[in-house]
């Protein structure tokens, strides 16, 4: 009997040194606050826009919106992690697709990437001619940078394309205090552009390597004929 009580005694210490453990594993350092961020902090996630009322920001004259599974073949994708500029863990995306008549009027796709601790999710469109068209943040699960929401933020990012940089200091201003959040939106929409021009704009004709040949061929005939 006393062995029973104590291998039973034994089994729940146990327990509470892995629950201990696993909430000390959960606990996050801020560098900025100084501290470890409250259970408060840590569970947070403000919902914005659901996927639904994002897709019709994205496509408010379409007259149809289709969703297509991209795979990303794993042959093809250090190639397009270096056009990036990062690696991704992901290998499929689900993409929106506005369409009227024949017509493709453009493509929208949700990202998760890491903030400062955890993942901020949005919707990035891009127009038909590979430009970002609109950024809609959905949920945010940090204590700070939700700014990067607002209009007047991401408006800059609209009009990009696989050209641009699109990183801060060098095309995209940052926001004092949110700068992973800055960070994280940057990338993701860095990834929106090169997958829609790798996967969708090229194949049909459209894409970054038809605009550089016309690039070039124009500047040919400019020194050719001196304009």
């Amino acid at each position: 009997m006393f062995a029973h009580v104590r291998f039973s005694s034994l089994l729940i210490l146990i327990g509470l040194v892995s629950a201990t453990d696993v909430f000390a594993a959960e606990r996050i350092w801020d560098g900025d606050l100084k501290r470890y961020l409250t259970e408060q902090e840590m569970s947070m996630a403000e919902v914005f826009l659901t996927e639904e009322e994002a897709i019709k920001l994205m496509f408010p004259k379409s007259e149809r919106i289709t969703k297509d599974l991209l795979r990303v073949p794993t042959d093809r994708k250090p190639a397009i992690e270096e056009r990036i500029g990062w690696k991704f863990p992901e290998d499929a995306f689900e993409v929106y697709i506005g369409e009227t008549g024949t017509q493709v009027d453009g493509y929208a796709l949700v990202q998760n990437t890491i903030g400062k601790h955890k993942p901020m999710t949005y919707m990035v469109g891009v127009d038909n001619r590979g430009r970002v068209s609109n950024i809609e943040l959905l949920v945010f699960r940090e204590a700070r940078g939700s700014e990067v929401r607002r209009k007047r933020f991401n408006a800059q990012y609209e009009g990009k394309t696989v050209f641009d940089p699109v990183r801060i200091n060098k095309d995209i201003i940052n926001i004092s205090g949110a700068t992973m959040s800055v960070r994280s939106m940057s990338a993701g929409i860095k990834r929106v552009l090169v997958l829609v021009d790798e996967f969708y704009l090229k194949p049909a004709g459209l894409g970054s390597d038809t605009v550089a040949t016309k690039k070039s061929e124009q500047g040919i005939f400019g020194s050719l004929f001196g304009n």
